[in-house]
């Protein structure tokens, strides 16, 4: 009698390194790439456009200490990006980084894209609604947070409510789904992939320090003419705006909107804010194994194990 040999195959494995602003992400996925002989795939909905580097946090050529980076300055500021878009790509770059018979390394700190990669989700394509959007357009991002919170309250809890870009969007996005009955599909049990999630866990005391000496540190470098030169090269103020956080509140204050320390108070405000979002958004994964960013032979141990 004969017996079916059953084959299982071995998950290819991927390392993200992830946490909120200012955690020390990049610095400790490059030590790790150093030490398991990996590239780092950048996962920042920012940082993927070109000239967007001070305001963004986007590392420097130095502090790669020559380690391949991906999913940095591919695209101008003047086209959108989107998570398909970034999925899309990460997935080639993971592809061709294991071809190369090294370790994909994940860093960042936009929980969507690193969901979209991690969970293999499915995004069902939604074509822009032109009649919706010159509607919504209309109102005031106060009141299409107020619509998006009723169509898509999980959404809703994980965006910037001030940017009525992103918001149009998620609500032409909600109002397809409901009417279509299409979601996202999560297909994480058909990933070809193994993840080991490692999330900087940093107290609220020490990440604000963190967040206000960054922030200084930014402005001193330059941050302020990088947006001047943003919308010299034809970035509107409008879509400065769009991008939040540094963009907008630099852009507000270029334009004699605020005073240069109404600009710092209201921006680093904004940006423990969204520290806190981010912090929401990762709590919600589980699988994910937090550490200390001292904790780094507790880390380096975690992933022997997981490579072996």
């Amino acid at each position: 009698m004969f017996h079916k040999t059953i084959v299982f195959r071995k998950k290819q494995k991927i390392i993200v390194i992830l946490g909120p602003t200012s955690s020390g992400k990049s610095d400790l996925a490059v030590k790790l790439a150093k030490k398991f002989d990996g590239e780092i795939i950048s996962a920042d909905s920012r940082q993927v456009y070109k000239g967007m580097d001070l305001g963004t946090g986007k590392i420097n050529k130095k502090k790669m200490c020559r380690i391949q980076h991906h999913l940095l300055d591919i695209v101008s500021p003047k086209k959108q990006f989107t998570v398909v878009d970034f999925k899309k790509m990460a997935e080639k770059k993971i592809n061709e980084i294991l071809k190369r018979n090294k370790i994909p390394i994940i860093c960042g700190g936009t929980g969507f894209y690193i969901d979209s990669v991690v969970n293999n989700v499915d995004f069902p394509f939604v074509r822009p609604n032109k009649k919706l959007r010159k509607e919504l357009e209309k109102k005031s991002a106060e009141e299409l947070f107020k619509i998006l919170k009723k169509l898509d309250p999980a959404r809703a809890k994980n965006i910037d409510s001030k940017n009525k870009r992103r918001l149009i969007r998620a609500i032409e996005i909600a109002k397809m789904q409901i009417s279509a009955d299409k979601k996202p599909q999560i297909n994480a049990d058909k990933n070809h992939y193994g993840f080991l999630q490692i999330g900087i866990k940093t107290g609220n005391k020490k990440l604000r320090k963190l967040i206000h000496k960054r922030l200084i540190k930014r402005i001193k470098n330059g941050m302020i003419n990088e947006v001047k030169k943003l919308h010299k090269n034809g970035v509107s103020w409008k879509r400065l705006d769009d991008f939040g956080l540094e963009y907008r509140f630099v852009s507000r204050y270029l334009r004699g909107l605020l005073s240069k320390d109404e600009m710092i108070e209201q921006l680093e405000t904004k940006i423990w804010q969204y520290s806190r979002r981010q912090k929401t958004w990762f709590k919600r994964d589980k699988r994910i194994k937090w550490f200390e960013l001292g904790d780094y032979k507790k880390i380096d141990r975690e992933i022997q194990k997981f490579l072996r």
